[in-house]
């Protein structure tokens, strides 16, 4: 699956560094598809495996997964010596040697993020970031090398599991698994232990600001953060519909009485 760090990306400028074609094709091998349309030869081509195959099939998957963990890093390697620039590989770490508190996050919230550790730096905040660029396969022991020596580790999310919280943070608590955690049924919030937080933030392409950051993270430092954080939440607006809720059971469509509530967005005839 290719996703799209929506609207950030889809909707913003940005400068790209393109490499020449023949660079290209001197580092990929030639495109052989494995299966064509041949109209001399017609096949019906699906999705579908039954019962007696699929978990083999699902299992390959997964064993593939894995081969690429080992791979990544290799022609990551040989990338960088081809074109001069690092590709990502499975993790990227910024000023963490020394960090006390960690940011993890993915995508293009990173160059932010970036920008407000320096900032905090400068304030003598020992804080760093890891950006994850292989979320599948998720690089477990290359988190947990990133994250282990820290005393709090702050997820950034950009995308919401209803009922459970975040994504990320799922992947991250397997990495750290065996590293007592404050706040969870084997940490008991005591001293020494690693702190965990999940921050939901910028979901539909709303701005993450550095000024938000900043509020943020120095929450973090003091931990002071609840363990799900929804960053930029506008309460009032929430809580005017979670009323609305209470005093009737068909309160109406949520985002139709929101749209309303908040104006400028017209919600259709009142």
């Amino acid at each position: 699956m290719v996703c799209m760090d929506g609207f950030i990306l889809t909707h913003a400028v940005e400068r790209l560094e393109i490499p020449e074609q023949e660079q290209v094709d001197a580092f990929l091998p030639p495109f052989q598809p494995r299966q064509v349309l041949d109209p001399d030869e017609p096949m019906s081509i699906g999705a579908m495996v039954g019962p007696e195959a699929f978990m083999e099939v699902k299992y390959l998957a997964h064993a593939k997964q894995m081969r690429a963990l080992e791979l990544i890093p290799e022609i990551a390697a040989d990338f960088q010596d081809a074109f001069g620039r690092d590709s990502g590989g499975l993790i990227r770490r910024y000023r963490t040697d020394d960090a006390e508190t960690v940011v993890v996050a993915l995508g293009s919230v990173l160059g932010t993020i970036k920008d407000t550790v320096d900032e905090l730096r400068e304030q003598g905040v020992k804080i760093g970031a890891v950006g994850i660029t292989s979320f599948r396969p998720f690089p477990l022991d290359a988190v947990r090398a990133a994250l282990g020596h820290s005393q709090r580790v702050v997820v950034l999310e950009k995308a919401l599991a209803v009922g459970v919280g975040g994504i990320v943070s799922a992947n991250v608590r397997m990495a750290l698994a065996g590293v007592p955690l404050a706040g969870t049924p084997h940490g008991g919030g005591q001293a020494g232990r690693m702190h965990g937080y999940t921050v939901i933030a910028g979901l539909g392409g709303r701005p993450i600001t550095k000024a938000s950051l900043h509020g943020l993270f120095m929450d973090a430092v003091a931990d002071q953060l609840e363990p799900l954080t929804f960053l930029d939440m506008d309460w009032d607006v929430v809580n005017r519909e979670l009323a609305r809720m209470g005093a009737s059971r068909a309160s109406g469509p949520h985002a139709e009485n929101i749209l309303r509530d908040v104006g400028p967005v017209a919600a259709g005839p009142v």
